[in-house]
């Protein structure tokens, strides 16, 4: 598996510049395609059957606003890939909210890169739950950005949450491209005796083997605790100097609504590092 388009989500916000910097380096050593895309916020379906009236000016107004936005984002992307030797590119307005938007565009990729939400920076184009919608509907690889801190590297020293689950082995397979390239890869493995089935009697051993034979150097940790795997997983990452967290996404959407699991919600709202979530 490689990586041939990588999209990223483009924005006014202060974070925008780092997102297109790591999906860029990404598509830089994948030799992929980049698609920057910039959304204007509003439904697609308002544009439908003529919904939009060209005598209600303050609709037209605001809509205009949202598309000077997207077009400046779109303005900021492209001047920052031109410090990247990129074998192909391309930049996009979705007239969209954002998770229709990209959640779209990222069915026609290999990898999703945006950022986590900052609830010191509310975007007019995204809703607060936009990261989680899109894992779990995209039925792609998301890689978030946090809102906050600087990367000097991203993927060169991953650290894979596993527990035998769909969720993580989606996400272990969906990211062997990145592991590939890593310098060493920690595999992490919580409260096993929980899931002796899942885990068989060395836990760790089995995904050790899957992703040696995929040429990535990997370690195992097994550890036990008992408060919130959430918070231990980014304590541990902490320690390891890890620049990556790659983990399932666990959940389920009611309506619009994403009902996160816990440690799926936890790192969704304190990520200290970028993490790379499938469903």
């Amino acid at each position: 598996m490689s990586y041939k388009t990588v999209l990223v989500h483009v924005d006014e916000t202060s974070r925008s510049n780092l997102r297109v910097k790591v999906a860029a380096d990404i598509a830089t050593f994948a030799n992929a395609h980049l698609i920057g895309t910039a959304v204007t916020g509003v439904s697609r379906f308002i544009y439908q059957d003529g919904n939009i009236s060209a005598s209600d000016p303050n609709l037209t107004i605001h809509l205009n606003f949202l598309r000077e936005r997207a077009e400046k984002a779109i303005v900021g992307f492209n001047k920052t890939i031109e410090e990247f030797d990129l074998s192909s590119h391309e930049s996009t307005i979705a007239n969209d909210e954002a998770g229709g938007g990209i959640g779209l565009q990222a069915r026609y990729s290999d990898l999703v890169v945006l950022g986590q939400t900052n609830p010191d920076e509310p975007s007019p184009s995204v809703l607060p739950d936009f990261p989680e919608y899109i894992v779990m509907n995209s039925g792609r690889p998301v890689l978030i950005i946090p809102y906050a801190g600087d990367f000097a590297t991203v993927a060169k020293r991953p650290l894979i949450s596993w527990d035998a689950s769909r969720e993580s082995t989606r996400a272990v397979t969906d990211a062997i491209p990145l592991l590939k390239r890593a310098d060493l890869v920690q595999v992490a493995i919580f409260n096993s005796k929980a899931s002796p089935d899942a885990h068989g009697e060395q836990p760790g051993a089995d995904i050790a083997l899957f992703l040696a034979r995929h040429g990535v150097k990997v370690e195992v940790s097994v550890h036990k605790t008992s408060t919130d795997i959430g918070n231990a997983l980014l304590s541990l990452s902490h320690d390891l100097d890890s620049d990556m967290i790659v983990m399932g996404g666990y959940g389920h959407s009611r309506l619009r609504e994403m009902i996160m699991g816990g440690v799926t919600r936890t790192i969704l709202e304190s990520m200290t590092i970028p993490v790379l979530m499938s469903h």
